[in-house]
């Protein structure tokens, strides 16, 4: 398949490093829940570029301000201060304060990791010297640059890099006690997914994120919500964090941020970000005003949809009618984050399969498969997906 995908481009070898593995299709346009192939297949969208294009391909909205700002002014660096930005910046603010009851601060960012970077620096800064350690969960995902790999539960990720960046502790996922043992008075923060996306989409069992904002309380460490896939509506709810009715101090944010327009951002409630003092952080491309519009969109459109309540409303019959399917053993996840358990099938197998027929998925574990589709999924279209899946799996 790499052949046929870059021959058709007049290419004999891929041009990229090879750290994505060989691409399964080229896609040249997408439109809503479609995506269709340099042949024009077409194909129905159910991973959003991992969680990406929550809003749909090409929605107009989104395509309308980005085209708008590219004729006005794309980027000024960060001595200068431009509206977008400034725009984007009230409402990621506005929209956290609303569910928080704190206000804060934004530093846009290029892309989750980054995200997670900023707000690991700002832990270690909050904390003070001999109070730098990050705790995380084992199955866990924040990025992959040195110090947020390193903050990965996933040790076999870890290996081709070692030595690893020190202060990174790593805990059973939902194991309070554990929790416990490992946050002491080295520990900055505890940084947390509310569902493990990349560790196969494991909701976090009740109480536990509660357990984890009372521990941090008790040390005086900061609790940092990793809301890069869970973020902006995706699982019925504004952020992940709200299921579970607590307050974090940092969030960190991305995906469908800026609907395929890459840009992440990292928030804090005001007391935390006010230790970053001019040079602490920084980045070229941070707030440049082409992404911000995006961003500024992408807020006022979910808004308009009400993003949670329609996703919360797709989310139950989608999951509904995935556990009907045969050979589906378990169905996990919240809202439109959604992972199916397969009965003695390998997941890659099943996701290959499905592509061939026009489903994009992804094979998240060996045993499961991973569905993220645009918040504006409509019937007709779940009922299609699901229709392939029964034929593929029976």
């Amino acid at each position: 398949m790499t052949t046929d995908v870059y021959a058709g481009l007049g290419l004999d070898h891929s041009p990229f490093m090879e750290v994505f593995g060989p691409p399964q299709r080229l896609f040249v346009r997408g439109r809503g829940t479609e995506l269709f192939d340099g042949d024009g297949k077409r194909y129905l969208d159910f991973l959003c570029g991992l969680a990406v294009t929550s809003l749909g391909h090409a929605n107009p909205v989104i395509a309308e301000a980005i085209s708008k700002q590219a004729g006005e002014l794309l980027h000024v660096s960060n001595f200068f201060a431009n509206p977008p930005a400034i725009r984007a910046a009230v409402a990621v603010d506005d929209l956290l304060a609303e569910v928080t009851g704190k206000p804060g601060r934004v530093f846009f960012t290029n892309s989750g990791a980054e995200a997670n970077e900023c707000a690991i620096k700002l832990a270690r800064k909050y904390g003070g010297r001999g109070r730098h350690t990050v705790v995380s969960a084992f199955g866990s995902f924040h990025g992959r640059t040195l110090a947020t790999l390193a903050a990965t539960g996933q040790p076999a990720k870890h290996e081709p890099f070692q030595p690893m960046p020190e202060g990174f502790r790593h805990v059973a996922w939902g194991d309070v006690d554990a929790l416990k043992m490992a946050v002491d008075g080295t520990v900055a923060a505890v940084l947390i997914e509310p569902v493990q996306g990349e560790g196969g989409v494991n909701v976090a069992p009740p109480g536990y994120l509660q357990a984890i904002r009372e521990i941090c309380d008790e040390v005086g460490a900061l609790m940092i919500v990793d809301e890069i896939q869970t973020g902006l509506g995706r699982t019925g709810a504004w952020f992940g964090f709200e299921h579970d009715g607590v307050v974090p101090d940092v969030v960190t944010l991305a995906k469908a941020l800026g609907n395929g327009m890459p840009v992440g951002a990292c928030w804090a409630r005001d007391e935390v970000a006010s230790v970053f003092e001019a040079g602490d952080h920084g980045s070229t491309y941070s707030a440049t005003a082409i992404a911000t519009a995006a961003v500024g969109a992408v807020l006022a459109e979910m808004r308009r949809l009400d993003a949670p309540a329609l996703v919360a409303k797709q989310g139950e019959r989608f999951a509904a009618v995935l556990r009907s399917v045969p050979g589906v053993t378990e169905v996990r996840g919240r809202g439109l984050l959604l992972a199916a358990e397969l009965a003695d099938r390998d997941a890659k197998a099943v996701y290959a399969e499905l592509l061939d027929r026009g489903l994009v998925a992804n094979p998240v574990t060996p045993t499961a498969l991973r569905f993220a589709p645009p918040y504006t999924v409509t019937d007709d279209e779940i009922d299609e997906a699901i229709a392939i899946l029964t034929a593929v799996l029976s």
